[in-house]
């Protein structure tokens, strides 16, 4: 045998036996990784699997308190997965482990069925690929709301969100990029939610659906959202109710309400899987604004009681079926009796005072139900995981306006020389008159739906195949990728009872308005019955393709909606598309792409006109969204931030047009407008004081219409000569507005804490009332700015109990007292306007002023 031969095959036998005692070595050196797995409630999950990736056969599970303890191999990068029936699966890089050591790995999985899609930055508030910001609700329920709603905080937490035009302290009504309030879904555990249509006036706006103290988190989206929600033009809320583990509850009263919750789960009983258990979650609420309303121009007997109670109960049936059902009972009460109003507006030079003395009432009620039932079913042991569910609900409102006042006004010029013995008195009287309001109007709706709705998610990932055995720690990672498909089938009946009779009587110096010698004439009679019964079937499909290589990510989302309505035997399509992309060399920056086709087909507020009758034949209001957005995650030392950007354009086309009156919008019931939004939203948020989140959001707007068969024209500044146009400002909009919210601590003291809020917005446009020809919302209302503060002081917290174990408040777990002052500067931002016409047909555009600076006292248990 020739030498060459035998030194070549020692070589390859030394080197065999090397690697195998090298791998021997390697495997006898071994570590620990151990931990507690739960849900995102914090219960246990039993029987969860916990192995190293692509090894499955030598992991193991968790036992009935959730916690396992795993041996791994030490020396090597290693990738730990956690999966559980109906969860979504983690895969957690760890990295290396010494001989011996000991690695803590807790970690909470989120139910299959409330999947958050491709979060790009985990922590209290994420951005998803969706476009969605994801926000806990822990930290917002001790910030300054004089509300009480969810829907307050919204500008602070969503992008391009400002309080809508009869805002401040007593609605909760908000606008997104341009879009009225009724452009926006909101959904609590799935289910749609509705509010009251006849409200007018924030006075009268009671309590929002969503509870606060019942929360676990919520997702908003200002746009280009996906094909499963549903079809309105503007924003998605997407609320998730609370999974209770532990019996715990809160109590809270301040000067304007009070709430209280109790929530908890029970053992009922065991099959072969283990216990069944039963959770629930309710929750109570009352609030009174007649506090706040004092400080109104309008003085006089308010009587505002608002409160609802709600409860959502879940049933596990099995590991594998789920049973829900939520309700809802609320109920609002507004008394009103006027007594005077003196309310100063106008120029330095040409200030004038309107004063008016009344006799009548106004008593609201509105009254709402809900219920709702759900089936979940999220089936075990399948390599890929789904889940189904099935949902039933019904909506009905009763509603009812009475109001008969009587106003006898004077509107004059005040003296405003500074010097003059007459100073602030009325020196020359412009008009005098009557306003007589008559209101009786009667509504009753009831919405009921069934759907059905369900995912599934494949997944593979998969590396070249290699013959070396040597470790290459710099090798790249496998590509994984995955498609996580939904869909869903919904029909609904809708039918609206709608009884109107309200006029309006104007006398000027003893003179009926518009004036007649042969007769009384009065002005905006509306006498009118409306009877609909109307069905809606709608469907979508989209799928989720993910694509992970590395650090890169992308993520693209496609899908389409369709829906159909027997009322105006309108059939629409609405195809909807969002991209992220995360670069692989800068995974601390995501961009956001996202279009699609977005239609809102009317309910019956958009159908009626302004003489009160319906519009059968009323289509969709369609536009086209297109949304690009930047999201870059950086460190000042060593606190991290946030900076978004985002920038949108939409298309509208067969638009209704409208009015805003304070809350109220007035549809004129056509397809009569087009227009565009167009807009850039900026925000930075982080802790600028560490351990506070803090954020701040500037937001450029342009709302622009074009009424059908109209010339629009508007007036030169300082001529009477008219420019014709082509498209006119949308009530809407708003050219800039931007909110700062920021929190502070005492340095020595984190438990005493400051919340500062601060808005400012450009004046929303008006015009004349009942005028769609010529100048259209040529004039605008003063800017908006408001400032709130709070001071809040945490009395108590369960970790303190060993420090003071005789402490009184040593049964709860935390307790805080606030100190709060709403509208701290006392600006009197303009809501509305009130019109007052003369003999000679001069008007005059009164102001209707928010409410003034208030201070609330509010303290909170929790147990």
């Amino acid at each position: 045998m020739p030498f060459h031969y035998i030194k070549y095959n020692m070589k390859h036998t030394l080197t065999f036996l090397f690697l195998t005692i090298s791998l021997w070595a390697n495997a006898q050196s071994t570590a620990t990784v151990y931990g507690k797995i739960t849900d995102i409630e914090g219960e246990s999950l039993i029987g969860a699997s916990v192995y190293v990736e692509k090894k499955e056969s030598e992991g193991t599970e968790t036992d009935v308190e959730g916690l396992y303890e795993l041996k791994v191999q030490a020396e090597k990068n290693l990738k730990i997965v956690i999966s559980y029936t109906g969860y979504k699966t983690q895969i957690i890089q760890i990295g290396k482990l010494g001989e011996d050591e000991r690695y803590k790995l807790n970690t909470q999985l989120e139910i299959l069925t409330e999947i958050v899609e491709g979060a790009v930055v985990e922590g209290d508030r994420v951005m998803e690929s969706n476009g969605m910001i994801r926000e806990g609700t822990e930290q917002l329920r001790i910030l300054p709301n004089s509300t009480g709603s969810v829907e307050s905080m919204l500008p602070g937490i969503g992008l391009g969100v400002t309080a809508g035009q009869g805002g401040g302290a007593l609605s909760s009504q908000y606008s997104v990029r341009g879009g009225n309030y009724d452009e926006n879904l909101v959904y609590v555990n799935d289910f749609e939610v509705y509010r009251p249509q006849l409200i007018r006036a924030g006075q009268q706006e009671g309590l929002t659906f969503p509870n606060l103290d019942l929360i676990r988190d919520l997702s908003f989206s200002s746009g280009g959202f996906d094909a499963r929600y549903g079809d309105k033009l503007s924003s998605v809320l997407d609320i998730k109710y609370k999974r209770p583990t532990d019996m715990r509850g809160s109590f809270e009263m301040s000067l304007l309400g009070g709430t209280a919750h109790l929530e908890g789960s029970a053992k009922i009983g065991k099959d072969t899987t283990g216990y069944q258990r039963f959770r629930y979650l309710v929750g109570t609420r009352y609030k009174t604004t007649r506090y706040i309303l004092g400080s109104l121009d309008t003085k006089g007997e308010y009587t505002p009681n608002f409160w609802d109670v709600q409860g959502y109960f879940t049933f596990d049936l099995s590991r594998e079926w789920q049973l829900g059902f939520i309700g809802n009972y609320n109920r609002s009460e507004y008394d009103f009796i006027p007594i005077s109003r003196s309310t100063a507006f106008g120029l330095i030079d040409f200030a004038l005072n309107l004063v008016t003395v009344f006799e009548g009432q106004e008593t609201d009620d509105f009254t709402t139900y809900m219920g709702g039932l759900n089936l979940s079913y999220v089936p075990e042991n399948r390599e890929n995981p789904m889940f189904l569910k099935l949902l039933a609900s019904s909506y009905q409102s009763d509603e009812n306006e009475r109001i008969d006042i009587i106003g006898d006004y004077l509107i004059g010029q005040i003296d405003s020389d500074l010097g003059s013995d007459d100073y602030g008195e009325i020196v020359s009287v412009l008009g005098t008159g009557t306003q007589h309001q008559f209101v009786r109007n009667y509504l009753t709706s009831n919405v009921s739906n069934v759907e059905f709705k369900g995912g599934i998610e494949f997944s593979k990932g998969f590396e070249e195949p290699t013959f070396d055995l040597t470790v290459d720690e710099n090798k790249e990672e496998p590509t994984i990728t995955s498609h996580f498909l939904q869909w869903g089938a919904k029909y609904q009946n809708e039918i609206i009872n709608d009884k109107l009779n309200e006029w309006e009587r104007l006398d000027s110096a003893g003179y009926s308005l518009p004036y007649s010698d042969q007769n009384v004439w009065v002005l905006g009679t509306l006498k009118t019955e409306n009877n609909l019964s109307s069905n809606r079937i709608s469907g979508y499909v989209q799928d989720t393709w993910t694509k992970s290589k590395d650090s890169m990510e992308l993520k693209i989302t496609y899908g389409v909606r369709a829906q159909y309505w027997d009322m105006n035997k309108e059939f629409i399509a609405s195809p909807r598309a969002q991209i992220l992309y995360k670069p692989r060399t800068k995974n601390d920056v995501a961009l956001r792409f996202a279009t699609g086709l977005y239609f809102q087909s009317p309910f019956y507020r958009e159908m009626r006109r302004l003489d009160g009758t319906v519009n059968t034949d009323l289509l969709s209001q369609k536009s086209f969204h297109v949304v690009g957005g930047y999201s870059w995650d950086f460190k000042i030392g060593s606190t991290p931030f946030r900076f978004i950007a985002e920038a949108y354009y939409k298309h509208l086309w067969d638009m209704v047009s409208y009015d805003l009156d304070n809350v109220r919008i007035r549809y004129s019931g056509e397809n009569d407008a087009t227009g565009y939004v167009a807009g850039i939203d900026l925000r930075i948020n982080g802790e600028f004081v560490p351990g506070e989140e803090s954020w701040i959001n500037l937001s450029l707007l342009r709302a622009r219409e074009s009424l059908t068969d109209v010339q629009h024209y508007k007036y030169e500044v300082g001529s009477t000569d008219s420019v014709a146009v082509k498209t006119v400002a949308r009530p809407t909009d708003q050219l800039l507005s931007m909110s700062i919210f920021f929190q502070d601590h005492l340095p020595k003291n984190p438990n005493f804490k400051m919340h500062l809020n601060l808005t400012v917005g450009t004046g929303w446009p008006f015009g004349i009332p009942n005028n769609n020809v010529g100048p259209r919302n040529t004039y605008r209302f003063r800017a908006y700015h408001r400032v709130d503060i709070g001071f809040s002081f945490k009395l108590w917290n369960a970790d303190w109990k060993e420090r003071r174990p005789r402490h009184p408040l040593r049964f709860t777990r935390n307790t805080w007292l606030s100190l709060e002052a709403f509208n701290l500067m006392k600006v009197s931002n303009q809501a509305s306007n009130t019109w007052i016409k003369t003999i000679y047909g001069t008007q005059f555009a009164v102001p209707n002023f928010l409410t003034s600076r208030r201070i609330n006292l509010r303290f909170r248990v929790e147990f």
